[in-house]
């Protein structure tokens, strides 16, 4: 069934009304009639399954037959802190973080990032992107919520986020180690909310890793191979996906 997000305000007791832009979607592009089945997600894991009673251009009226949880979601909320890639690799990052279940995505500009912090106007611009590219991820892959993307930070500033959550780590290419690392990630799927901080093209500076040993966040090692900024976090939260998948 297609699935659309909705807000608390669109939902009554028997009946959630469908507006703006998803309304064209389901008329015009879906095509979908009176009596057609849809899953309505307040996007923070309830899912009211629901049918098509009413529609015109303005709105679609659906009546809820079913209430229940989405039942997708990880047992830990993880926040991806991405090191901000050249072009439009980040798009393809949150894309696929969103589908592997991260529950935050926050851009960081570290030392060897080639993108610069823009102006206010073109970090809107692109954060509008972003967030709509989370939104399609999490439509397709059925999710319960649509993971946040935060507008981008600094490297201190993302030190400071990571201390709300109860376990952080940082691949890095020169840590060794395999068997600690495997006990470090088995650890992190025990926690209720995980942090993992990912470098740009070139990989984080030695300052940079020791700063984070210092504040509390375990190194790992992934592997004998140099894996592409776009594919170390893919890596990580699908060795904890799998692992924590019920």
């Amino acid at each position: 069934m297609y699935r659309f997000y909705i807000s608390e305000e669109q939902i009554a007791e028997k009946e959630i009304t469908i507006i703006g832009s998803d309304v064209n979607h389901i008329c015009n592009v879906l095509r979908m009639e009176i009596g057609d089945w849809i899953v309505a997600c307040n996007g923070q894991g309830t899912d009211y399954v629901s049918r098509i009673f009413s529609m015109d251009r303005e709105k679609v009226v659906l009546q809820v037959e079913k209430v229940q949880e989405t039942g997708t979601e990880l047992q830990a909320k993880i926040t991806l802190f991405q090191g901000v890639p050249k072009k439009d690799k980040m798009e393809f990052i949150i894309q696929k973080a969103v589908e592997l279940g991260v529950y935050e995505i926050v851009p960081v500009f570290t030392k060897r990032c080639v993108v610069r912090p823009a102006d206010q106007k073109k970090t809107g611009k692109k954060l509008e992107r972003w967030r709509a590219i989370a939104e399609a991820a999490a439509k397709q892959c059925d999710r319960g919520i649509i993971p946040k993307v935060h507008a981008p930070v600094s490297f201190e500033e993302a030190f400071d986020m990571a201390k709300s959550l109860e376990y952080n780590m940082i691949p890095y290419e020169l840590q060794d180690g395999i068997s600690q690392s495997r006990e470090i990630v088995a650890c992190a799927c025990s926690q209720p909310s995980v942090g993992i901080f990912i470098g740009p093209e070139g990989g984080f500076e030695a300052e940079e890793v020791e700063k984070a040993v210092a504040a509390g966040i375990k190194p790992v090692t992934l592997g004998k191979r140099i894996l592409r900024t776009e594919t170390a976090g893919m890596a990580l939260l699908a060795i904890m996906m799998f692992q924590m998948q019920q």
